[in-house]
């Protein structure tokens, strides 16, 4: 399958883009910084701004699938890049007759999401850094679900907990809407996400992904995911 990957110069992107090569998929890396992405056997290099209609309809072109791996950091500023990259690739995919999205958001777009057994996490940790610290990107996740959930593709908009390193692929739950867990490291999550576009399990719906075998430092992943400049 040809899929086009975009943010693949970001964090989660570069693990998606390896696992899918390495499955014997061909990639379409889109990104805005080219020169970061080694050459490899099945990839080829895409640069456009992904909220730029035009240069993503370019982008996409003769690909069978898109993935969307787009991400920022936590701003006190309007963010628009998910809902704005959204609109974007939807768009193309509609003029291309591509079908198959899968978009990643977060389980915070889940208003009912409140992980069991994790009193720390859902009375202090969450209101202070997904409520207040990441309030404007959460509200943008959220339209950009909306976006996508208004238009006729084979969409999956795919939930991770809190995201963090891990230099391999564990074992990991999947789940409609939103799973049940704190964590997701990104090796899982683009494994979920690969497995998903084969197995068509939650086509039109949201797939939560938490990882159940390892855990991140707590200190360590606010400071690297929220507050870290890069």
């Amino acid at each position: 399958m040809r899929i086009a990957v975009f943010g693949a110069n970001g964090p989660t992107g570069r693990h998606l883009t390896g696992q899918a090569l390495a499955a014997g998929h061909e990639v379409v890396a889109v990104t805005r910084r080219p020169g970061a992405l080694p050459e490899r056997p099945g990839l080829t290099v895409a640069v456009a701004d992904a909220t730029d209609p035009a240069a993503v309809d370019a982008a996409i072109a003769g690909t069978d699938a898109v993935l969307s791996a787009l991400g920022t950091r936590f701003s006190k500023q309007p963010i628009t890049t998910y809902s704005a990259s959204a609109t974007s690739i939807t768009q193309a995919m509609a003029h291309h007759g591509i079908k198959r999205l899968l978009a990643i958001s977060s389980s915070i777009a889940d208003p009912n999401w409140r992980p069991t057994g994790a009193h720390f996490f859902n009375h202090v940790l969450d209101p202070l850094v997904n409520r207040r610290l990441g309030r404007t990107l959460h509200e943008d996740m959220r339209r950009m679900e909306t976006v996508i959930r208004r238009t006729d593709l084979d969409w999956t908009l795919v939930r991770p907990s809190g995201l963090f390193e891990h230099p391999e692929v564990t074992d990991y739950v999947t789940a409609e809407t939103s799973a049940d867990g704190v964590f997701t490291a990104r090796t899982d999550l683009a494994a979920s996400m690969l497995r998903e576009l084969q197995e068509r399990r939650y086509v039109r719906t949201a797939m939560g992904v938490v990882t159940t075998a390892v855990k991140p430092n707590i200190a360590k992943l606010i400071w690297n995911e929220g507050v870290k400049k890069k």
